[in-house]
This record gives structure tokens, sequence and C-alpha cells, in this order.
């Protein structure tokens, strides 16, 4: 228990005498053992890495799983060295809700076989997801996690020990520096008619006390300056392993914008699928953005051979277009709109107009009726009410 004490006692009168010591470095009062600029270097290189490395994880972890809650529970089974259960996605939730919903609503409705059909798709989705996650969380987000935690730590542990050892070597130069200044003072010799032959022998003696402590010093100085070449040795090359570390990083970032390539293309096909087949189902109510496949086909069966429709001629004749038997809808309009040429009608904010869409037209645009009048209006001014 005294060893302990006497140890703890050391240790605090080493830090305050380092404290002491870098206090007087930072204003100026003491001096510093500069490092050289290509170490000075690998040190910015170094936390600029660091730094980067932590808010790219930080950010990475917010992609991955958007829900803090989930991300201490699983932070938590992590330290506990447990398996976090599997956790079902938003999108299966939601596609689980809408089989479940379609069930309810009867399958044999055009709006409960389309709830059955978009909830799959959703579930697939959802699928995609995980998998995505899982994968980036392999390839992207834990080798990020490992360099912070472990080699970073290691660097950080070597750096501090390395300022220690700097501190220590400084310490070192002082005392030498104090001892020669104290040695060629005592070595100066004394007026033997101005003084007493017992203070010379005192001068003497002084004088070979000094020379012993400057030795000393020097000595201790040689062991610092070991103990710190030695160990600026090994923070260099800790720190040039910094090279290798992006390297790594790169393969890793490659890894994942293959990885989220993959999961939007395989959304995508999902989506494709989806449209394709609602827009085969001929139960469905039509929708206002697609082409009326029917009434195109009765357009293009009553037009004699030659003649030019809408979708043939490059401008669209507003007053020659008929609407569809089925396919109309009802719109809100958002905004005001002017039209720009006697193909488009004019829109006020907030009324409602009759809209369809033509074969042939632009996939932005719909044939707007208001009374009497029609035109060509643009889908991003309105609301389509079902």
């Amino acid at each position: 228990m005294d060893f302990n004490v006497k140890k703890l006692a050391s240790g605090a009168g080493l830090f305050f005498t380092r404290a002491v010591q870098f206090t007087g470095e930072k204003l100026g009062q003491a001096e510093k053992t500069e490092l050289d600029a290509h170490f000075e270097n690998l040190l910015i290189r170094a936390d600029c890495t660091k730094n980067w490395t932590e808010k790219i994880y930080r950010q990475s972890e917010v992609l991955l799983q958007p829900n803090p809650s989930a991300r201490i529970e699983e932070f938590l089974y992590e330290k506990l060295d447990r398996k976090a259960p599997s956790r079902i996605t938003n999108a299966e939730l939601l596609g689980q809700y809408m089989q479940d919903a379609g069930k309810e609503f009867d399958l044999g409705t055009p709006y409960g076989s389309t709830l059955m059909k978009v909830g799959e798709c959703e579930k697939r989705l959802g699928a995609a997801e995980r998998e995505f996650l899982q994968t980036s969380a392999i390839s992207f987000h834990t080798p990020l996690r490992n360099f912070l935690e472990g080699d970073w730590r290691t660097i950080s542990k070597e750096r501090r020990l390395l300022e220690n050892l700097r501190l220590d070597l400084d310490a070192c130069k002082a005392r030498l520096k104090k001892a020669k200044a104290a040695e060629a003072k005592a070595a100066m010799a004394p007026d033997f008619q101005e003084t007493r032959p017992r203070n010379y022998v005192l001068s003497v003696s002084a004088s070979a006390l000094w020379s012993e402590e400057v030795e000393k010093a020097e000595h201790e100085l040689r062991v610092a300056q070991t103990e710190f070449d030695r160990q600026a040795e090994i923070t260099r090359l800790l720190l040039e392993g910094i090279s290798s570390t992006h390297v790594n990083h790169l393969r890793c970032l490659h890894e994942f914008v293959e990885a989220q390539a993959a999961y939007y293309k395989q959304c995508h096909l999902h989506m494709q699928e989806l449209q394709n087949e609602l827009s085969s189902d001929e139960n469905l109510v039509p929708n206002a953005f697609a082409l009326n496949s029917s009434h195109s086909m009765v357009t293009a069966g009553s037009q004699a051979e030659g003649a030019s429709s809408p979708a043939e001629t490059d401008t669209l004749k507003i007053e020659e277009v008929q609407p569809p038997a089925t396919g109309t809808r009802k719109a809100k309009v958002l905004y005001d709109y002017d039209a720009a040429d006697s193909s488009e009608l004019s829109l006020l904010a907030d009324e409602l107009i009759t809209v369809y869409t033509v074969p042939g037209m632009d996939s932005d645009w719909l044939i707007g009726e208001r009374g009497n009048q029609k035109g060509k209006v643009p889908v991003t001014y309105l609301e389509l009410l079902s």
C-alpha cells in the first residue's frame, strides 16, 4: 500500500512538472524540440484522415439506420456481445399492410388486387434494402469503425507517449544547460588577495560537484534522446501507414458504390415490373399519365389509310381532339397558368377541370376541358382527383 502511494505521488509530481513545462512552451518561456517538416505533415494528414473518417462513419451510420433508437439498441447488443434480432424494413412492413388490406377489401376488386400486387413489390423492395444494408455494413461501415477503434487508438497512444518523451527530453536539456551555467560560474578563479583560502577550497569543491552534475545531466540527456528517437520512429511508421488506410478505404468505397448501384438497379427493375403489370390489367381504372390503349386501338381502326392523326402530326390540333369514352378524370388546379399559344388552356388556381390524355401526347401534358374551352395543360400544375 505504501508503495502504491509513493508511486501515485511520483506520477502526480511528474504530471505537474510536465504541465508546467508545457505551459511554459505555450508562453514561449521554455525551449521545445521541434519535429521535422515531414513528420509534421504526417501528423496533419493523420488528423485530417481521422476527422473525415469519423464524419463519414457517423453519416453512413445514419444512412444505413436512420432510427436513433434502433442504433442505440444495436450498440447495446454489440457491447453485451449478443446478436441483435432481425428487424423488418419499413418497405416490408408497408407491403404487409397493403396485402392485409387487399385481402380485407376482396381480391376480386380492382383496388384489392392492386393492393396485393403493390404490397408484394414493396416486400421485394424491402428485401433488396435489407441485403444492401447488410452488404454496406460489412464492406464499408465496419472497416471505417475498425480504423477509428483500432488503428487510430494505437496511433493516438503512441503520439501521447512521444509527446511525453519530448517533454522529458526538453527537461533534460534544460537541466544540462543550468548545470553547465553553474559549473562555469563555480570554475571562475577567485582573487587570492581578496578571498581567504577557505573560500577558495569551497569554490574548488563546488566546481567538482557541478562537474559531476553536468556528467549526470549529459547521461540523462543521452538516454532521453535515445528513447525519444526510438518512439519517434515507431510513431512515424504508424503515421506512414495512413497511406495503406487510404488504399483500404478506397477499396471499401468502391464496394459501397457497387452495392448501392446494385440496390437501386434492383429497385428500378421491381418498379418496372409492377408498372407493366398494372398497365396490362384491364380491370384497373385508367391512369391519366398513361396512354389509353383501348381508345388508341379504336382511333387507329377508324382512321383512313394515309390520313394524319394527332400522334402523327408535329402539332396537336386541339379542335380535333375528342375525349375518350373512359379515362377522363377531375383535377384541381394548383397554380395560375397562362397559355403560351392557342393550343393550351389558361388555368386559375383552385378551379376544377376535366382532364384526359390522347395517344402521342407528351407525358408532361394532359388535355384539359372547362365548359366549352379545351387545350393542353401541364401536369405539374394539377392535382388529380379520384
